[in-house]
């Protein structure tokens, strides 16, 4: 199905072709006439399945058509990175309209914050926004949502996660009734369908492939101690074999670890995590998608949020804590029907989070043997158990007679 199938405005339809679109994607090709039509949507999508283009050219459709002026569209999503991505998306997209956007987040300076509020009075078509930041703005009555029309939840799952629920509650409260939401998830349990009950009226559903990596991604395991990951890290980057790579560590402090160590090497690298300064993560961020840096590495927040073609290689330095974030961070890529590959290193005590992942997708994934020169690495284990650690000098067998007791007084 091609985009002029859905009858969009002409000048939409000449950005949306000079961005190199021609066929619509399967997300795009269910939720666009259904957003067209006015409804509610709960659409359930992995992630690169074009899910943010899936609402935001019906949207650009429906503002560029009605006379209203205002703000038209609130689109709520869980971070910076996510926000600055679909406000650029947004940009192109609309290269031939007129139609503005702008991202509001916190973490940045004085000045950025003075221009947000600016373009807020101005009346942005459409924002785009973490919630913390909108409640700063809507206490210090900085907004007006009166004439909203619409209203979209973006990776709604991980904005639970991440502990918004309340300031979700919030925000709605300040929109009008009578509105359309959309509400996009990776993943469906059940206090996102708790949440759809809430805030949308006799929404459609749309479910796409969930839990399902992209079928142009090679997974590959190897079954490593964590003596053998530098190593190992170091040869498969050094064979030449890619030239964008993404490594995701499970914590800052080991990103700064894996950084450092890719540092005295010949390849390019750079570390993103949370105690960058905005501006320095921007400029990060801009150099990898101009290939400047060949090797990106960072914790989960590179998982969602930025749209980089191109990526070659995913490697996972550790196996993430969540399968659902196994797929989030596979999904950098083989985006937009490409192929790319995806490796991931597993020690003895990760065992039962890849056994998880397994589960989840349905599927085996590929061991690939060590190097011989690293040695021999631990044995699958499929049936292993989580191994419990404790800072505890003294602990407690799960027998009633070994927990400690109170002193009698």
């Amino acid at each position: 199905m091609t985009f002029e199938d859905f009858e969009l405005d002409y000048d939409l339809l000449d950005g949306i072709d000079a961005m190199g679109y021609r066929n619509a994607t399967p997300i795009q090709e269910a939720a666009i006439p259904l957003i067209l039509q006015h409804k509610d949507l709960i659409a359930c999508a992995q992630t690169g399945t074009g899910k943010t283009a899936a609402f935001v050219l019906p949207i650009l459709h429906k503002i560029i058509t009605t006379e209203v002026k205002h703000i038209n569209t609130l689109v709520l999503v869980p971070t910076r990175e996510l926000a600055q991505q679909i406000d650029q998306q947004i940009e192109a997209m609309a290269y031939y309209i007129e139609v503005s956007s702008i991202a509001v987040y916190g973490g940045n300076d004085g000045v950025t914050w003075e221009q947000q509020k600016r373009a807020l009075k101005k009346g942005a078509d459409i924002i785009i926004a973490t919630p913390g930041r909108l409640i700063s703005l809507i206490n210090m009555k900085a907004i007006d949502f009166s004439q909203l029309q619409h209203l979209v939840l973006d990776e709604a799952d991980r904005m639970l996660d991440m502990g918004f629920s309340e300031d979700i509650d919030r925000i709605v409260k300040e929109l009008p009734e009578n509105r359309q939401t959309l509400l996009f998830s990776a993943t469906m349990p059940p206090k996102i369908r708790n949440l759809a009950h809430k805030i949308l009226k006799h929404p459609e559903q749309i479910n796409i492939a969930i839990s399902k990596p992209a079928e142009g991604i090679i997974q590959q395991v190897y079954f490593a101690h964590d003596s053998q990951k530098e190593a190992l890290l170091k040869q498969i980057l050094g064979s030449g074999q890619y030239k964008s790579i993404i490594v995701f560590a499970s914590t800052k402090e080991k990103v700064k670890s894996v950084y450092q160590m890719l540092r005295r090497t010949d390849m390019t690298t750079a570390a993103f995590h949370s105690d960058l300064k905005q501006e320095e993560r921007e400029q990060i961020m801009q150099q990898f998608k101009n290939k400047n840096i060949s090797v990106l590495v960072g914790t989960d927040v590179l998982s969602r949020g930025i749209d980089v073609t191109g990526i070659d290689l995913v490697l996972n330095y550790d196996v993430p804590p969540d399968p659902e974030d196994y797929i989030h961070r596979i999904g950098r890529t083989a985006r937009a029907a490409t192929t790319g590959t995806a490796i991931t290193f597993v020690n003895e005590k990760d065992m039962y989070r890849l056994a998880a992942i397994e589960k989840l997708m349905e599927r085996r994934i590929d061991p690939v043997p060590l190097p011989e020169v690293l040695g021999k690495g631990p044995e699958y284990r499929p049936d292993a158990k989580p191994q419990r650690h404790s800072n505890n000098k003294r602990s407690f067998h799960k027998k009633p007679g070994n927990w400690p007791h109170k002193k009698s007084s």
